[in-house]
């Protein structure tokens, strides 16, 4: 585990990531810079997904201030995709129709949560560490009744794939393969062993 002494940037307004970071002891503060996430025609999810978290480092170092580039020890970014059949991207729903259609298309199947996340220093001289972490997530079968009342809780309207593994949505998950806070939105395991290999 790093030291306690100095706190890293987690340039995200996830609560779900921050929470992550609080149960391993990461002193953290909390940086979030607007980018746009919209998916490039053609684009795949690792090509997405490694753009968007470039993108969102540029932005955090961007707004930093003297007071947090003298204290801090990283920058810590990430972005979670659900990939459903095909290689649809499922981002998040635009309203409570939207999700619905994401939980129907998901019922019943497996699909993919990716999540990248970066570990970069305070300057920009690139990252210390960068990973995509993949999980499967298989869903139970659903019909569109169970599906409907689980979009209209609203609980998945600002959660790529419109669902909350960690929440109502967790009736719908029958297995995971892989990390389950991945799925939450930042693999916790892989997090700790980046943060012990760059010493940061």
């Amino acid at each position: 585990m790093p030291a306690p002494s100095r706190h890293i940037v987690l340039g995200s307004a996830s609560p779900r990531r921050a929470e992550i970071l609080a149960s391993l002891r990461v002193p953290h503060v909390v940086l979030t810079a607007a980018i746009d996430e919209e998916v490039l025609h053609g684009e795949d999810a690792d090509t997405y997904l490694a753009r968007v978290v470039t993108a969102k480092l540029a932005a955090v170092r961007a707004r930093l201030t003297p007071e947090l580039r003298a204290s801090a020890r990283a920058i810590l970014v990430a972005d979670t995709s659900v990939i459903a059949d095909g290689g649809v991207i499922l981002g998040k729903p635009a309203d409570v129709a939207d999700a619905c259609r994401m939980v129907e298309l998901l019922a019943g199947n497996t699909h993919e949560v990716h999540t990248r996340f970066a570990l970069a220093s305070v300057d920009p001289r690139g990252f210390l560490h960068a990973e995509t972490v993949v999980t499967s997530v298989t869903f139970r079968a659903l019909t569109y009744a169970q599906a409907m009342e689980y979009a209209s809780s609203r609980e998945g309207l600002d959660k790529a794939g419109a669902y909350a593994v960690q929440g109502l949505g967790a009736g719908l998950v029958s297995r995971i393969d892989g990390s389950y806070s991945n799925v939450v939105g930042l693999p916790a395991c892989e997090v700790s062993v980046a943060l012990e290999r760059v010493a940061c």
